[in-house]
């Protein structure tokens, strides 16, 4: 079962890309579809051309989905198995790399954080496979899409199920690869391929930090197995290991250095810039890789890794002032957003900063639970969004929107449900595992356990003042749209719907059904040693009443501003910005960073480049080089064919001077 679970979606990405695109070529409408410029239907192309639709041949999306829904259905049956006996059990796929000391099997690695993990990652890739079905219906390149998103859900089974270090990494290099191809998949918009590029060269950045970390795992303990690293790492403690010439610390070396590839791939603070950027991939691509896959790997390894997070106190404190940081800088940069996608995108950020601070305080199980719930509502915020941007004819500007309720009741009513589930509307699933968060940063005797308690607070205020904002702004109040665009205004397809009811009884249901399980009375009978059970799930229990109400205060006073600014007094956001218009900039322009780190990095390796190909490569090496020596052999032999003018006089001249030269030779030299 789990075998399938894992190799469907890759057989659908190989039968869809391959097949799919071949058979397209052999009906000879490949031309014809490449003739049409992608991603240009209606304003913002959101879209491919509408009038491709009839080459499609249809069965890609169809199969591609139909592996997906059978690999989630058996993900749930995997799971609802382990409510009640768990384990860990080990599937042997092939003996895989072999070099000297270093040996690793390719094995399927089944525990609880494992089967938590498959039904995340199916469950929102299932749903955002059939909403594709609908959403990417014209597009001429569907074959190419499905077959993208399927080689991604591979990648991310492959990364959740590893057994080993280099098992892991290569999941995380395919969810890597895969997100570059699904945000740059309309190639030819310009801003589509430099959010890719983006994308995949600040992930470098981090998975240079988590190849590290695999390189002294191996070091220290001799193999890169997780069982004999975890068995052997309380052994480590206080050992230290020469560093770049310092003595370091083994076990934080260690885990700063993973955690490092986890702040990339998670768009941690600092690691952050290409999240917003990857909006530019279609819609369906921004529910897959910031709800429940992409972006949770990072939180899925430190999770994996917590026996030894636990052995090194800094590197776990580093994490939460990471975490807090994040949570409480994305926050505030979703204030000020306009476009629909870009807001929830910096909400996907900012929760992500939640997870870490709950990884962070030893709450292992609380962190997951958040990454468990958020799936549900933040792929369906996304999705949503999605539907909005379908009705508006490819508009995803807020201030161009307005008075949406009546018209699309339905995603309407979905879009309710994700931002309550998101602002922890109590009893909703985000509710339970947020507000566990922020109980445990309270409880934590981590040094920097207060510092993320308030952040984490006041990101909660902000939070539901953006996802209000972004509500009000959408369907309410006077439409702002022009009266063209209104009247095309529609609801989308059942095909894209469907997902979203789904997704919608999860953002409601799940922390309520699941919470005694992930965070409850059978925590430990449920985890049964996937995570490090800490003694923070039982201080939780005993923390004064007005932290238990924090975070329920911060959410009523964000979305009271908000309905005063959005509603009651639509001209007051307007004022605020002019008569603050230094803090607005800086928010709008997201504190900078980009410019900051164009200037820092982009700009001199630019100029580096620059100065290596035209001074090295031209001036040096071409023209002292081979280049240089063959011109100057040309030159020479151009100058010694002048001299074969073809008139006798010349050579007659010639030989004159060359009988001249003889006998001045022999008169002068000759003479000794």
């Amino acid at each position: 079962m789990y075998q399938a679970i894992v190799f469907l979606p890759l057989i659908g990405a190989l039968i869809a890309g391959l097949a799919g695109t071949s058979l397209f070529r052999m009906m000879g409408r490949e031309a014809e579809a490449f003739g049409h410029d992608t991603g240009h239907d209606h304003g913002h192309g959101e879209h491919g051309d509408a009038h491709e639709h009839h080459h499609q041949p249809p069965w890609p999306m169809y199969l591609t989905s139909a592996l997906l829904i059978v690999t989630a259905v058996l993900s749930w049956v995997a799971f609802i198995g382990y409510l009640h006996d768990g384990g860990v059990q080990k599937f042997e796929i092939l003996r895989w790399v072999g070099s000297g000391a270093l040996s690793a099997n390719w094995v399927l690695r089944i525990d609880t954080l494992t089967a938590v993990m498959l039904v995340v990652v199916t469950t929102v890739s299932a749903l955002v496979h059939v909403y594709s079905i609908g959403y990417m219906g014209h597009d001429p390149h569907q074959a190419r899409f499905f077959s993208y998103l399927s080689l991604f859900t591979f990648a991310m089974l492959m990364l959740v199920t590893s057994d080993n270090l280099l098992q892991l990494f290569f999941g995380w290099e395919g969810v890597g690869l895969a997100s570059y191809l699904l945000i740059g998949f309309w190639y030819k918009r310009p801003s589509a391929n430099a959010a890719a590029i983006k994308a995949f060269v600040v992930n470098r950045v981090g998975d240079f930090g988590f190849a590290l970390g695999i390189f002294a795992t191996f070091l220290i303990f001799g193999t890169i197995d997780f069982d004999p690293i975890f068995a052997g790492a309380a052994g480590q403690v206080g050992k230290t290991m020469d560093f770049l010439g310092y003595n370091v610390d083994v076990m934080t070396t260690i885990c700063l250095l993973l955690f490092m590839g986890a702040m990339g791939k998670s768009a941690q603070f600092l690691l952050h810039t290409w999240l917003p950027d990857a909006m530019e991939g279609p819609t369906p691509v921004s529910a897959l890789i910031h709800a429940a896959t992409m972006v949770t790997a990072g939180v899925f390894l430190v999770a994996r890794m917590s026996p030894l997070f636990e052995t090194a106190p800094y590197a776990s404190d580093f994490v939460i002032i990471i975490g807090a940081i994040t949570a409480f800088f994305a926050a505030t940069v979703g204030l000020v957003q306009n476009d629909i996608k870009r807001v929830i995108a910096y909400s996907t950020c900012s929760q992500l900063g939640y997870m870490f601070v709950a990884l962070g305080v030893g709450a292992y199980g609380v962190g997951i639970f958040h990454l468990f719930t958020h799936a549900f509502f933040k792929a369906l915020l996304f999705l949503g969004s999605g539907s909005v941007i379908h009705a508006m004819s490819d508009e995803q500007d807020m201030r161009k929107m307005g008075g949406l309720a009546p018209h699309i009741r339905i995603t309407w009513v979905m879009m309710l449900i994700g931002t309550l589930a998101l602002t922890g509307f109590p009893f909703t699933a985000g509710y339970f595992s947020k507000d566990a968060i922020i109980e445990s940063s309270f409880a934590s005797r981590a040094g920097p356990g207060a510092f993320a308690f308030w952040l984490l607070v006041i990101a909660a205020a902000f939070t539901a003042f953006y996802s209000w904002r972004l509500m009000l702004m959408t369907f309410h109040g006077r439409p702002r749209a022009s009266a063209a665009t209104m009247e095309h205004v529609h609801e989308s397809p059942q095909v894209m719907l469907i997902p979203l009811y789904f997704l919608a009884a999860g953002a409601l249901a799940a922390g309520f059904v699941f919470k005694d399980y992930f965070i409850g009375h059978d925590y430990d009978a449920f985890w049964r040693g996937s995570v490090v059970s800490t003694e923070i799930i039982e201080e939780m229990h005993h923390i004064p009443a007005w932290v238990i109400w924090s975070p329920t205060v911060a959410m009523v006073l964000g979305f009271l501003v908000a309905w005063l600014f959005y509603i009651r007094r639509p001209d007051l956001p307007a004022t605020l910005a002019a008569q603050n218009e230094p803090l607005y900039r800086f928010l709008l322009n997201k504190w900078y960073f980009d410019e900051l780190y164009d200037f820092i990095f982009v700009r001199p390796a630019f100029w580096l480049g620059r100065l290596f190909w035209k001074r090295g490569d031209g001036w040096a090496i071409d023209g002292f080089g081979p280049d240089g020596v063959s011109a100057w052999v040309v030159d020479i032999t151009n100058r010694v064919v002048r001299l074969q003018t073809g008139y006798v006089y010349h050579y007659a001249f010639a030989m004159l001077i060359g009988v001249a030269a003889l006998v001045t030779w022999f008169m002068f030299g000759g003479a000794h």
